[in-house]
């Protein structure tokens, strides 16, 4: 027990005084957190619905890059046959590794989780599910380094082999682009990949049903992590001059490919591949019953009934000039990355003309904007223009000038105007889709709020411009 302990804190000093180690560690998931922060920092909670991305990316940039770049230097250098001569087992060095590594990444989560809290972010739904979701990603995700580790021959190799995981992990395995704007095979492709559960796990614990809700991504995980850990402590290797390729015990690769591929067909079987959401339907239709016609026609006088008293004003009736005056039109420039809108000049090409004249098309008898509710109808048409922006599509910049167009067609000017003003200041109310491919624009936002926050976006933009506030 005084060998492990005196080798974590041996670790530890090591890990901080590595310049690298700290680069990967602590500097690249902030250089994350703060790419992502401007990119959805007018999202009603900052950073809230990417905790479970920023938290996985710090995860790897430790465990896959960290990790194996420290063992592998610490190799090169001669640090592990000296190591070798001291009377400690094998599996007390790898655990001890191990677990200096979990405590590394575990303050390189908490300063990611403070720095979030400091610019606007709430604290997770399930602090206590975080950090065993946390602990469970770690435990992943180590195993996976010291695969690395023990594979690559060099540092240089570590970076080559860690950008073949990294990589796709993050383009097609759900850590960096949202699972739901993926195509259909990349969805199925990401089932094969650890980042998609850590991503599930964390989040559940931030925004979600907690533990309860990610226990097959728990399992995905552990059994990763443990596949893993076992191949690196049969693949361990003291000196530098022990080659990877002469090594006896390559075989052990296997039981690693063999956990991502048992956890990817288990999801499959079990059906939790796709990321998609289905349009609500549409407004309920009112069935007439067929008239019969009677042969004989009795005629009868009746009593003059009394008129019935007017209906109640529409709810967007009830809205003032002061109402309108009085919204906040602090909004993201046009040209930005969140609600952008291209400029009249700015003409779509190829496909995304395609699409853009497809929905042009469609809105005209689209069902959902032909509600019995001019509110709910408004609604609608600003999911059309707020979709494709939750997704970050190439149309997103071209369609809100073609929901405006519309609008501004289907509805009087100060109508308009008012039932905008009463969506911006009942944001949550009425329904919204976050699918419409209905429309000819393929893929779902996933999360019905990031839809509603464009959408009041959008609302503000357009009320902006039909009250002379924007430039057009």
């Amino acid at each position: 027990m005084n060998a492990f302990t005196e080798h974590v804190r041996i670790s530890l000093r090591l890990h901080f005084r590595n310049k690298m180690a700290l680069l990967y560690g602590y500097l690249f998931p902030l250089i994350f957190l703060a790419a992502f922060w401007v990119l959805y920092r007018y999202d009603k909670v900052p950073l809230l619905r990417q905790m479970g991305e920023l938290l996985t990316v710090s995860v790897l940039g430790g465990a896959c890059f960290g990790l194996p770049s420290t063992l592998v230097s610490e190799r090169e250098r001669g640090v592990w046959r000296r190591y070798r001569l001291a009377p400690v087992p094998t599996w007390s060095v790898v655990l001890s590794t191990i677990v200096a590594r979990y405590v590394i990444l575990l303050t390189a989560g908490l300063l990611q989780l403070g720095v979030a809290l400091a610019v606007g972010m709430t604290m997770p739904a399930h602090p206590w599910s975080l950090l065993v979701a946390f602990t469970a990603v770690s435990f992943a995700f180590i195993g996976l380094g010291l695969v690395i580790a023990m594979m690559a021959d060099s540092v240089p190799a570590v970076q080559a082999l860690g950008q073949c995981i990294f990589l796709p992990m993050l383009i097609i395995g759900g850590v960096a682009v949202r699972l739901a704007s993926l195509p259909e095979w990349a969805q199925h492709v990401s089932a094969f990949f650890p980042g998609r559960y850590a991503v599930e796990a964390l989040q559940a614990t931030v925004t979600g049903g907690g533990l309860g809700a990610a226990r097959f991504s728990l399992l995905a995980l552990v059994l990763t992590g443990a596949a893993g850990c076992v191949a690196g402590a049969k693949l361990f290797r003291w000196d530098a001059q022990q080659r990877f390729l002469a090594s006896t015990g390559k075989a052990w690769i296997v039981p690693v490919l063999a956990a991502w591929l048992a956890v990817g067909g288990l999801a499959e079987w079990r059906g939790r591949i796709a990321i998609a959401a289905d349009a609500p339907e549409p407004a309920s239709k009112v069935t007439v019953p067929p008239i019969n016609v009677a042969v004989a026609v009795k005629v009868t006088v009746e009593p003059i009934k009394p008129l019935a008293p007017p209906p109640p004003p529409a709810p967007w009736e009830k809205i003032t000039a002061q109402d309108i005056a009085g919204l906040d039109y602090r909004v993201p420039p046009d040209g930005g990355v969140v609600s952008p809108i291209a400029p009249e000049d700015d003409l779509p090409e190829d496909q995304t003309k395609d699409e853009v004249e497809s929905v042009r098309n469609g809105l005209v008898d689209w069902p959902m904007g032909k509600t019995a509710d001019d509110i709910q109808n408004v609604r609608y048409f600003l999911c059309v223009a707020a979709v494709p922006d939750a997704i970050q599509m190439p149309v997103e910049r071209y369609l809100p000038r073609v929901v405006y167009n519309h609008l501004i067609d289907k509805y009087p000017k100060d109508k308009l105007t008012k039932i905008l003003t009463w969506i911006v200041l009942h944001p949550e109310d009425g329904a919204a889709v976050d699918n419409i491919s209905d429309l000819g624009i393929n893929g779902a936002a996933g999360d019905p709020s990031i839809v509603r926050e464009r959408s009041y976006l959008y609302a503000i933009k357009f009320i902006g411009r039909l009250t002379g506030r924007f430039e057009p």
